[in-house]
């Protein structure tokens, strides 16, 4: 270490000076885990260099004999873990360790600092790419040394977790990286095996614990006292024991894949899962199996029970692990399987797959399409078998991963028919559960021609529309749209089997059959037709806010209420394109309805015949429709004067109650 050619003290970005402080000040009590995500980075490192040795076996500087080692020191209080993996050149450590670039960090950050986080958050810090900050953990400081192959020198690396680190160029004579923990004093407890990191048998049961399937053999020095042996190969009884040193390999490394399924315990696929992909949580489904024809591959496929903190975000990772004879050859494959299953985590291992596949040669793989269209129906089996045996298990799955099957039916209209019947919605019939479409239409009056839904932030919210009066009356069943990508998505379908989807705030609804229906109709059209000046001069008062102000055969107690044209964007569409920041390009064409049996409509009415152009005429045409702008939930454009006129309304009232 006399060998430093530069060396500089440089302080960690702002994000990874937060994550070091809640690394070693946390009240997170599994610090074990630290080991698993140095194992797991370790492997990565020589999952890199293997891949890039197929173009370039350089590279590989005549060792091919890849391994992670561990190794204790008693004396200095150090665990080390060295791999001769991929390394890193000086940038790349800064970049890499001094500052965190990946999407979700900053919903980890968020998640991890709230006050009702839990182990379960904390347990999956190897998501999002920070796993190497776990060190800080159990560490007073850590020291990092790495090398490139091909280079000179390597990088040293050093800190203890205070917000700054030093980084100098290193004479390293191998590739890879060794991480060089010096432990706390907590973690050299001989009182509590479990938390002495000193102690070879805790080190190995931790790696079979946390990293028994990593494919390269993690190795650890242990002493063997052995009573010496004569001549003859005799033990020499009376003789002081030789303490000699033995090399071990701590891991199966065996690929659970390969093995018989009579041979996986439901505990071994849950360990390998846990391992592999850093959940705390026991995977929801598992699919595994083994396909022979004119493709061969095996697949171990997990859906797991909770979506990723960075799920949804557009940066996100996904996508299934590759393999070729056991051998990995590609992370992160979303060629695969379509994006609306892109909460799968799994792999697939094929003698087909060629060892220098890329990216290019995906998107034209006859195979890989084949393979993929098995497997997405094998997972759509799997989804349906648990909508129909384990409804509460299924709706648990929806509420985290059904915004993702939503988005491949508004994205991919080819995926309907497959889709269409694992959707689930909220329901005015079901307070308790979630309906299909299928348990919609077995309940629908043989005289309903089409499937109501409304749209709305909550139950609460759509239920006090007044749009849902006259539903609520005649008992129909409403499906209750909650997200964004809902109506989107029910838009897209347009129909299920042969049944309209029919918005309560759009167009005409046809509650009665055709001849109460068409009644109903021409009397509303009557009524219209006898106030039409009236309609017309409220029309001119709100002036281009509205595209049309009628009667409303919708409506029983409330007064007024904005709807929708059946052509162009509904007025829920155009909600969420607002809060897109998709701007005035896209409006719904608004139309103001009135009840006509209501005692407010006879007052307008009243003040009309006397005065057309009253201002409290006015007053009122503009309070109706803002008061159906705010049930809608849309904002307004001038609270201020929304407030002033509903004053100015009350001060009106009481003084003609005085008078």
């Amino acid at each position: 270490m006399d060998n430093t050619l530069t060396k500089e003290t440089r302080e960690f970005q702002a994000e990874t000076k937060q994550l070091l402080d809640l690394m070693v000040h946390s009240i997170y009590t599994n610090r074990e885990i630290f080991l698993r995500e140095l194992v797991s980075n370790a492997s990565d490192a020589i999952d890199k260099i293997r891949f890039e040795s197929l173009t370039n076996q350089e590279l590989l500087e005549n060792n091919s004999d890849f391994e992670i080692f561990l190794e204790v020191n008693e004396e200095n209080k150090t665990l080390t873990i060295s791999d001769n993996g991929i390394g890193m050149n000086y940038q790349e450590v800064i970049d890499n360790i001094g500052t965190i670039a990946k999407s979700g960090t900053k919903a980890f950050l968020e998640k991890i600092q709230n006050k009702d986080t839990t182990e379960q958050d904390l347990a999956m810090i190897g998501q999002f790419g920070v796993g190497f900050y776990s060190a800080f953990m159990v560490a007073d400081k850590v020291m990092l040394l790495t090398k490139i192959p091909g280079q000179k020198t390597g990088v040293k690396w050093e800190s203890t977790g205070d917000g700054n680190f030093t980084i100098e160029e290193f004479a390293k004579e191998k590739r890879g990286t060794t991480i060089v923990i010096f432990l706390k004093e907590d973690y050299q407890n001989a009182e509590k095996p479990e938390e002495n990191f000193l102690n070879r048998y805790t080190i190995q049961n931790l790696v079979k614990k946390y990293s028994d399937y990593i494919r390269y053999p993690i190795k650890m020095v242990f002493p063997k006292e052995e009573k010496p042996v004569d001549e003859e190969g005799k033990v020499i009884e009376d003789a002081e024991p030789v303490v000699t040193l033995e090399t071990r390999t701590l891991n199966s490394m065996t690929p659970l894949w390969t093995k018989p399924k009579n041979e996986i315990s439901a505990e071994d696929y849950q360990t390998f899962y846990k391992n592999m992909f850093h959940d705390w949580n026991e995977p929801l489904e598992i699919i595994h199996s083994k396909v022979e024809g004119a493709v061969e591959y095996t697949t171990l496929l997990f859906i797991p029970e909770q979506a990723p903190h960075d799920f949804y975000y557009k940066e996100r990772h996904y996508g299934l692990k590759l393999y070729s004879r056991n051998v990995f050859i590609m992370d992160e494959c979303r060629e695969i399987l379509p994006e609306y299953l892109a909460f799968v985590r799994g792999l697939v291992d094929s003698a087909d797959f060629s060892l220098n596949i890329s990216r290019e040669l995906l998107q034209h793989s006859k195979q890989l399409k084949l393979i993929g269209k098995n497997l997405e129906k094998s997972i759509i089996k799997k989804l349906e078998a648990m909508r129909d045996k384990e409804r509460p298990k299924y709706e648990g799955f929806w509420k985290e991963f059904g915004n993702a099957i939503k988005g491949g039916i508004y994205m991919e209209r080819q995926s309907h028919e497959k889709l269409q019947d694992l959707l689930l919605f909220n329901s005015s019939h079901s307070k308790d559960t979630m309906v299909t479409l299928v348990e919609y239409l077995s309940r629908m009056p043989e005289s309903q021609q089409e499937i109501y839904y409304a749209s709305g932030k909550d139950r609460e919210s759509i239920e006090n529309l007044p749009q849902m009066e006259l539903l609520q009356e005649k008992g129909l069943e409403v499906l209750y749209l909650f997200d964004r990508v809902d109506e989107f998505a029910v838009d897209s379908l347009g129909t299920y089997q042969e049944k309209k989807f029919k918005s309560i705030s759009r167009g005409d609804l046809n509650l009665d059959d055709a001849e109460t229906t068409e009644e109903n109709k021409k009397a509303n059209e009557e009524i219209t037709k006898e106030n039409a000046d009236l309609f017309k001069t409220i029309k001119g008062f709100l002036e281009d806010k509205i595209a049309d102000v009628r009667s409303s055969n919708r409506l029983k107690s409330s007064a007024v209420c904005l709807v929708s044209d059946d052509s162009g964007i509904s007025l829920s569409m155009e909600h969420v394109l607002s809060e897109m920041n998709q701007g005035p390009m896209f409006k719904a064409k608004r139309i103001l309805e009135i009840n006509p049996n209501h005692s407010l409509f006879n007052i307008l009415k009243k003040i009309y015949e006397k005065d057309p152009a009253a201002a409290e005429l006015k007053e009122y045409s503009e309070l109706l429709y803002e008061q159906a702008l705010l049930i809608e939930g849309f904002q307004l454009d001038n609270p201020a004067a929304f407030a002033n006129r509903v004053a100015k309304l009350m001060v009106n009232a009481q003084e003609k109650n005085e008078n």
